[in-house]
């Protein structure tokens, strides 16, 4: 256990050293006024790069990706119907599911999928 204490100081003692030479050693400026600049394919940009984003789209966007991410949980649940017990699959493929609608319903009841306000 001390050893690995030991390592841990030691990995941590590298890295911040290397990360403490590399800034000191980079020749970018922070306040370069270029840099700073948005750029839209080498002209100057017709309105303000910094307009204001639909919070809207993006909870819609966020919403899809959770719904997405939980298909591919989805998926291999068909899979294994034939290594499992089926009482087991059963339960557990319905407890997730009822999970999964509940979270919609949810989502649903409090607006957040109704595109137009």
């Amino acid at each position: 256990m001390l050893f690995l204490m030991f390592m841990f100081m030691i990995i941590l003692i590298i890295t911040s050293l290397l990360m403490l030479i590399s800034s000191l050693l980079s020749k970018k400026s922070i306040l370069d006024r270029e840099k700073n600049s948005p750029f839209e394919c080498g002209f100057d940009p017709k309105s303000s790069a910094r307009t204001p984003f639909s919070l809207h789209f993006f909870l819609i966007a966020l919403i899809f990706l959770i719904f997405d991410v939980e298909i591919t949980l989805i998926l291999p649940i068909f899979i294994i119907i034939n290594h499992s017990n089926i009482l087991i699959w059963l339960l557990t493929s319905l407890f997730f599911l009822i999970i999964l609608l509940l979270g919609l319903f949810y989502e649903w009841k409090n607006g957040a999928l109704i595109w137009v306000n």
